[in-house]
């Protein structure tokens, strides 16, 4: 990062800028049939305490057995963190009252996480480039959810996510910006929904995150942070953090010191409160869990799981700029989601990358937001997008024709060439049908040809009026060369 990033990041108060530093602690809902540890459905929706073994609510005499598979999807994203995956690793209990968790502790990982350090890499509009450090990924279990607005005098308990895998991924201090910060946690979603190994659904809990910040002048020592605990969103990660910086600028300005707190953001206000003094490791009293042996790995079965990988983003990214030609921008835009990259991939196989890029992104992803549409759900199919590229390359339809067809296509459905067979829209390649239009334009506008003559971009207006005149339906190749002749320019 250069100098003049680095003080585009500062934040300046009253008395000078200061910088902001944060860290995230990602939790990510694994993508499981199962539990951590008991084979309860983790399917989100289910009436309440109907995902619930006698494991999850703690009956006496149950014992936890491990979730090979959960085990597996945290190798998989550590791998795709290009992180370190540790051979051994251990389950911890974690003392701390939740009333949630039946079993009074929650079965994590201190010391001994199954993935070690990792990096993320971040790519924002201007060219600015930051690498995030991944400090570790360990597997826990999540706890239920309390209810308090059932009963005027209860509060109700739901243990459907009791026990349900999440994987913990903590990063580095190295976020300077809430910019940083979003792209970041954008970026680590795009990741583990390539991977498969989390579906990154933050409106129902399946990716959320601790969001830890604390301000410096630049250069001197890191200061006292504040944990922001469960931001479910990406809108307010940004929010919490610029409220909280210049919560704490305010104070040190003031003379006041940091306390170190737990805190929650209130969408409502887009303020932080605090909600308890900051606990330290010691005081959840970790010691490794009793019931549960270490975890011990073969690198054969690492190895198997890292054969399976898919093509990640950044790979895929530098691919489409080296092999397809296109803009970083374009390629950022394609590679976010994986359903819009297998889309665009469909459209462009055997045919102009950069055409395909430019419908798939300008029309396609347009008329999507526009509609409220997901990829997945669009009307128009990767094959038929490719079907109107194809008539465009031959010649066949115009380009404002072919936004035509895609618009017929996305309300009515249908093949694109039978589409434009069966309503006469073929372009109009017979240069003495176009020769015609040209002439009856030309002759209606004497004045026009004049200004054409001394100003030779008014041929623009002329190759629009004779493109209306044909419906758009002319070669707009054909007219353009006609009007040069026919005036001259």
């Amino acid at each position: 990062m250069d100098a003049k990033t680095e003080k585009s990041n500062l934040i300046e108060g009253a008395t000078g800028a200061w910088e902001i530093v944060i860290g995230l602690e990602v939790h990510a809902q694994v993508s499981s049939e199962a539990k951590l540890f008991s084979g309860a459905s983790t399917v989100f929706g289910g009436d309440p305490n109907s995902h619930v073994s006698l494991v999850d609510a703690a009956m006496p005499g149950m014992l936890p057995v491990i979730n090979e598979g959960c085990i597996a999807q945290a190798i998989r994203t550590g791998l795709g963190l290009k992180a370190q995956i540790n051979l051994r690793s251990v389950f911890d209990r974690k003392n701390y009252f939740y009333p949630d968790l039946p079993q009074g502790y929650q079965i994590s990982q201190f010391k001994d996480p199954i993935v070690g350090e990792g990096e993320v890499i971040v790519d924002l509009l201007g060219g600015e480039r930051v690498i995030v450090g991944i400090e570790r990924l360990h597997l826990e279990q999540d706890a239920g959810k309390s209810l308090h607005d059932q009963h005027p005098k209860y509060s109700f308990v739901d243990l459907n996510r009791s026990g349900v895998a999440l994987m913990e991924i903590v990063s580095r201090p190295d976020m300077r910006s809430s910019e940083q910060a979003r792209a970041y946690v954008s970026k680590l979603r795009t990741i583990l929904r390539y991977l498969g190994t989390c579906d990154g659904n933050m409106e129902e809990g399946s990716l959320r995150a601790d969001v830890n910040v604390s301000v410096r002048r630049p250069g001197e020592e890191l200061g006292t942070r504040c944990e922001i605990k469960n931001v479910n969103s990406i809108r307010f990660i940004g929010q919490s953090i610029e409220y909280e910086a210049r919560r704490q600028i305010e104070i040190l300005e003031d003379g006041g010191k940091i306390d170190q707190q737990t805190r929650l953001f209130d969408a409502k206000t887009g303020e932080t409160r605090a909600m308890r003094s900051k606990e330290e490791a010691h005081d959840y009293r970790y010691f490794p869990d009793p019931d549960l042996l270490p975890l011990e790995l073969s690198q054969e079965f690492v190895d198997e799981i890292a054969e399976d990988l898919p093509e990640l983003p950044d790979e895929k990214r530098a691919r489409f700029i080296a092999d397809y030609g296109l803009t970083p921008y374009d390629a950022d835009v394609l590679v976010a989601e994986r359903e819009s990259v297998d889309y665009f991939e469909a459209v462009a196989k055997g045919r102009d990358a950069k055409q395909a890029a430019n419908w798939v992104i300008n029309e396609l992803f347009g008329r999507l937001n526009k509609e409220g549409v997901n990829v997945v759900d669009s009307p128009v199919r990767a094959d038929q997008l490719g079907s109107i590229v194809d008539l465009i390359k031959a010649n066949t339809i115009s380009g404002k024709i072919a936004k035509d067809v895609f618009d017929i296509v996305w309300t009515e459905g249908g093949d694109p060439a039978e589409i434009v067979e069966a309503r006469g829209l073929k372009q109009v390649t017979d240069t003495g049908a176009i020769e015609n239009a040209v002439d009856e334009v030309i002759a209606a506008n004497p004045e026009k040809v004049e200004q054409a003559k001394e100003k030779p971009a008014m041929i623009g207006w002329f190759v629009g009026q004779v493109m209306k005149a044909t419906q758009g339906k002319a070669s707009p190749q054909a007219v353009n060369e006609l009007l040069k002749a026919k005036l001259g320019v």
